[in-house]
């Protein structure tokens, strides 16, 4: 049963994609829609309350729109967590964060990371968590989707706009709109939504127990649908009530999905080849569906160290997983939060299976399994341009894509965009191993130590939140370390790939030829996947037989 129920939220993400990539499409296309007598009144109204003008930007401007909005954003929210003990909506009288903190915690949730190294309840005003967090999880996926689109523009010879309108557009017709709808739809499964932030209950054995609420429900719809991640408590939606049943986890699935996957469908629409866009969703979808089968495979095969004292495969597989999902459920979500960057968790990633939890870390690695919403399509993009770029040396022709030749600048723009990655996260996880301050947070020796340093920098530059977890990471240095990998993590590749986007737009286009050889083909799908794993896998092959491989192979 529990296979068939992964089943069957597959077939429905298979069939919310396209018409949710068909709509984004229209939402972003520079023709007049129906949409606009909905919409525009209330984006006008914004747009005049901005001095917004709708005028094209270059990549450059739209850059700097974007990093100028985004620094002033994280600064705004800084000085709240600082202040939040002196603000009111404060019930519970939480101090304001330390600097350190406010700051890992500002850039966190603005870079669409969403790392806490906080306990959501107790962390965290009623403020705080409405005016800033939340506000942050609409603007910071708003902001990378906006960024998408005008890549995809780029590429198509189009115009790339002005990025405070596709931002607007991007939370008025898309982001709001959803979470809204299911917001309602989790609130009538249980979710609380209330502004009281405790209830106070009387167990069966008689004493008083202080448990967390709040406005839960409105919290959890962008939270998912956004690829946020963040809790609204400290472990996530592996409590009820951000997760009170399977009904909702498979909700919080398929809002993860969402997006991230309809992306290749909108950019399919807006460069006039919807073949192209399709090859691309069905390889990423073959690489999930790999990790998903192996990772279950994996968790129920069981500790063999437990086996061996009698306990059976599927209980000594239950440790830090949630008893009323189960197994299938508990890894069908790892598998998704990872490969869409949403950094939710309805289990603990650090007791899964070696093979299991480097899936997990692999997703995040590669970022290029669905990506989080606008950053992963991106990535998936400089994953394409490298892919042509050797198909091209291979049979000796210039390297063309959508009529465009791709030249020595645009590649020297992509190789540097395709090591920022791992330098900040191979460098980082040195630096932690190496210095007392980063070493001293490991709670587990050896391998599986190695791993949580290593899973705790990957879900940092490449926006992905989740924790591995028994990491010590509320400290200075996580703090500062993580904070510094978030920002450029995020915003490199966004301007870097902006870039080429840019430089492609301008260049004439090539008539195509016998010899151009196709990106709309089951051939260059499958090229593409080998592109994937030869250089972006084998970067990190050799840290990953350090610590999950190394680990599998001693159980």
């Amino acid at each position: 049963m529990t296979i068939v129920s992964i089943i069957l939220t597959l077939l429905i993400i298979v069939g919310l994609v396209i018409p949710m990539g068909n709509y984004m499409a229209s939402v972003f296309s520079d023709n007049t829609t129906k949409l606009d007598k909905l919409f525009h009144p209330v984006e006008k109204w914004i747009y005049k309350l901005g001095g917004i003008k709708n005028n094209n930007q270059n990549w450059k401007q739209y850059a700097l729109s974007m990093l100028t909005a985004n620094a002033f954003m994280i600064l705004l929210v800084y000085l709240i967590f600082r202040m939040q003990g002196h603000l009111p909506l404060n019930p519970g009288n939480i101090a304001g964060m330390s600097p350190d903190l406010a700051f890992n915690t500002a850039i966190s949730f603005m870079t669409n990371t969403n790392l806490q190294h906080y306990s959501g309840e107790s962390g965290l005003s009623l403020l705080s968590q409405l005016i800033a967090i939340v506000y942050m999880m609409f603007v910071a996926p708003a902001t990378a989707l906006a960024v998408a689109i005008a890549f995809i523009k780029g590429l198509a010879g189009k115009n790339i706009g002005n990025f405070f309108i596709d931002f607007t557009k991007s939370i008025t017709r898309i982001l709001l709109p959803i979470a809204f709808v299911t917001s309602f739809l989790f609130i009538a499964l249980g979710v609380p939504q209330t502004f009281e932030t405790t209830t106070e209950a009387t167990t069966l054995e008689g004493a008083e127990q202080v448990i967390a609420t709040g406005p839960i429900g409105s919290f959890l719809s962008i939270k998912e649908l956004g690829n946020n991640g963040g809790g609204y408590v400290g472990v996530n939606s592996a409590h009820p009530f951000e997760n009170p049943n399977a009904i909702s986890n498979i909700m919080q699935i398929i809002l993860m999905f969402l997006l991230p996957a309809s992306i290749p469908i909108t950019y399919g629409r807006l460069v006039g080849n919807k073949k192209q866009g399709k090859v691309l969703l069905i390889s990423m979808s073959l690489i999930f569906l790999v990790f998903l089968s192996t990772s279950l495979y994996q968790e129920y095969q069981g500790n063999p160290a437990l086996t061996a004292l009698g306990i059976s495969a599927e209980n000594g597989s239950m440790e830090g997983k949630e008893v009323r999902l189960g197994i299938a459920q508990s890894v069908f979500y790892a598998i998704t939060t990872t490969a869409t960057e949403t950094g939710a968790v309805n289990t603990m990633h650090d007791t899964l299976t070696p093979i299991s939890g480097m899936l997990s870390l692999a997703n995040m690695l590669l970022n290029t399994v669905f990506g989080g919403v606008g950053s992963g399509f991106i990535n998936i993009m400089m994953y394409v341009l490298i892919a042509v770029f050797i198909s091209g040396l291979m049979v000796g022709r210039t390297p063309e894509f959508l009529g465009k030749k791709i030249e020595g600048k645009e590649m020297k723009l992509i190789a540097i965009t395709m090591l920022i990655s791992p330098c900040l996260i191979l460098v980082g996880s040195a630096l932690a191993l190496f210095t007392p301050l980063g070493s001293e947070g490991i709670s587990n020796p050896s391998f599986h130590g190695l791993t949580q340093v290593l899973y705790e920098f990957t879900s940092s530059v490449n926006n992905n939140g989740s924790g591995f977890e028994g990491l010590g990471d509320a400290t200075p240095f996580w703090n500062i370390s993580t904070g510094i990998a978030m920002f450029i993590g995020r915003y490199f590749p966004l301007i870097t790939m902006l870039a080429v986007s840019g430089s492609l737009a301008a260049k004439n286009i090539v008539p195509e030829t016998a010899g151009t050889f196709k990106t709309d083909t089951s051939l260059f799908g499958g090229l593409f996947i080998g592109t994937v794993f030869i250089v972006g896998a084998l970067t990190f092959f050799p840290v990953l037989v350090l610590g999950p491989i190394a680990e599998f192979l001693t159980w």
